[in-house]
């Protein structure tokens, strides 16, 4: 039996259709020209003859602003319990939510997701939607977050942007044969259908033109993702054998988010910024062309010679060559053989044109030079600098509110997978105190699977900024502090207040001087337990010297006895 006679996988005339829709809404091929242009590469397909392709890049001047903007703050995955209606649940709950936050900062830290984070910024706004898929690797109880490209994924409903809300989802992924064959066998495959895994060459609508050109023999793989009685299924297919039939993984959420640049009504993927820049920028890299070839034709003098009455034509391009004339011309006719033409003026509209098409553009993008930060710092304070870009960013509110709320979705789905996929108790990492030495140190808490189940958590990101003019202000304000003497006991409770008062995005560090403040208490409660340790043992010295010789002898009796017991 050939290829030809075998049926296609469900899964994958599901896939099909919605490659078609893709490809008949440009998304597929948008994707190459927004990359291209964002990368420079803006002259892709064009024959051009005696003038190189120059241009003046702006689009990735306003996107990298724009992404840098953004991504311009610490960010903090922080869980509380909304466990109310039992008060000993409660405190428990919280205790067991400030370990989780430990575990999502340590995983934020393992898989390098500031990094991943800026991918998924950069993705949507040079091709409108950044997406992260999430796995879960049991040996480390920890999730994967991996960067695809919105082209692999495609939904139920392209016409909604709410992920979890799709009736179902499908990432398609290319994987070597054997390694899909290898899948296929892990999962109970037939022998008999690993030799319909076969490579293919469906490379034309992957991201990229690198993309298209594979080394090795590599075929699609689909996941199919949907909701049936409140919990995520799925199953896994490549074009001819389905690897993982129906599996039911228990989750609650899709293991899905994505990040869309502008909301779009009635689209799913969102809008980005070089969708709408590009006219602009190939405009203006024409208009430069035009000045170039305008610059080259007649911005120089150009000779004229009579070849028929010059000996050597070649001495004419020659710097400093002797022109011979022929056929009995003189020195004197040498206008009548030889001259220039005078360069013309160009029009001074051209040099206009081409600066309000960079200045105008970058303006309406909110990206002009104040903006992006071309102030003079030795001619600016720290808070007029602070003033100035912030008021810049205010358009940017949507998109770092649509990225607080993608990573808010993340952690969910971390949540989501830690109560599923701890049937045996989560290991935590719990934060504790000598009580005889008063060192802190870290032990392992182990949450029993049941109370994972009963937590009921809030998700809420914190936000700490951290640009340089931000990291300034925060100096100062902790310097100040400790000039007007607010970091000593007197006056804690004042800068207590204080801190509290503040909102948790203040320029001010909050948590930071919140962590003063109970550093300086705990110094006191020590300082306070040294000084009534010292009183009892002057209270002891006075008794002993004020006792009668008796009463001596037998009290260091009692003590020696006590040094000997021990």
């Amino acid at each position: 039996m050939d290829l030809e006679e075998i049926k296609e996988t469900d899964t994958w005339l599901l896939y099909d259709k919605g490659l078609n829709y893709l490809r008949m809404h440009n998304v597929l091929s948008d994707t190459d020209v927004n990359y291209r242009m964002y990368n420079g590469n803006q002259w892709e397909g064009v024959i051009l003859d005696g003038v190189e392709p120059v241009q003046y890049n702006f689009i990735e001047t306003i996107v990298n602003y724009k992404v840098s903007t953004i991504n311009s703050n610490l960010w903090a995955i922080n869980y509380s319990s909304e466990n109310f209606e039992n008060r000993d649940l409660l405190n428990e709950a919280e205790n067991v939510c400030k370990m989780l936050n430990k575990k999502a900062a340590n995983v934020w830290e393992k898989d390098q997701m500031d990094y991943k984070i800026r991918q998924t910024s950069d993705d949507a706004a040079i091709n409108d939607e950044g997406v992260i898929y999430v796995t879960y690797d049991e040996s480390e109880q920890s999730p994967v977050n991996e960067v695809i490209n919105k082209q692999n994924v495609m939904y139920g409903n392209e016409n909604s942007s709410d992920i979890q809300s799709q009736p179902y989802i499908l990432i398609s992924q290319r994987l070597p044969v054997s390694q899909a064959q290898e899948v296929a066998r892990q999962h109970g495959a037939k022998e008999s259908d690993l030799k319909y895994i076969v490579g293919d060459n469906i490379t034309f609508d992957e991201a990229g033109l690198d993309a298209k050109q594979e080394v090795d023999d590599m075929c699609t793989l689909v996941t199919k993702m949907w909701k049936d009685k409140g919990t995520v299924w799925y199953s896994q297919a490549t074009r001819y054998v389905d690897i993982i039939e129906d599996t039911d993984t228990k989750l609650r959420l899709y293991p899905l988010a994505h990040f869309v640049w502008n909301e779009k009504k009635g689209w799913s993927r969102g809008e980005g910024e070089v969708r709408g820049l590009k006219a602009n920028q190939l405009e203006l890299n024409k208009t430069i062309m035009r000045t170039l070839l305008s610059v080259k034709n007649c911005a120089y003098p150009q000779k004229i010679a009579n070849m028929d009455k010059i000996q050597n034509p070649s001495a004419v391009s020659q710097i400093g060559g002797v022109i011979k004339t022929k056929n009995g011309a003189t020195v004197d006719d040498v206008r009548n053989i030889f001259g220039y033409v005078q360069p013309t003026s160009m029009s001074t509209d051209v040099t206009k044109v081409t600066n309000d098409l960079i200045g105008i553009t970058r303006e309406l993008k909110n990206a002009a030079e104040i903006a992006t930060g071309g102030i003079n710092p030795e001619q600016a304070s720290g808070k007029a600098i602070l003033a100035v870009q912030q008021a810049s960013q205010q358009p940017l509110v949507k998109q770092l509110t649509g990225l607080k709320r993608f990573i808010e979705d993340l952690a969910r789905i971390w949540m989501d997978m830690w109560n599923v996929y701890t049937p045996d108790g989560m290991q935590l990492e719990e934060d504790a105190k000598d009580m005889q030495t008063g060192e802190d140190y870290t032990q392992l808490y182990k949450v029993p699977s049941t109370l994972l189940e009963k937590l009921k958590t809030r998700v809420k990101v914190d936000i700490t900024p951290k640009g340089a003019f931000d990291r300034y202000a925060r100096e100062l304000t902790l310097e100040n502090f400790a000039k007007a003497g607010f970091f000593t006991p007197q006056r804690v409770n004042e800068l207590r207040y204080y801190a509290e008062a503040l909102p948790d995005d203040a320029a001010a560090p909050k948590q930071d001087l919140l962590n003063i403040c109970e550093k300086i208490m705990e110094d006191q409660q020590k300082i306070a337990m040294i000084n009534a340790q010292a009183q009892i043992m002057q209270q002891n010295a006075n008794q002993f010297i004020n006792a009668t010789p008796e009463d001596q002898a037998t009290a260091i009796g009692n003590a020696m006895e006590g040094t000997t017991g021990m």
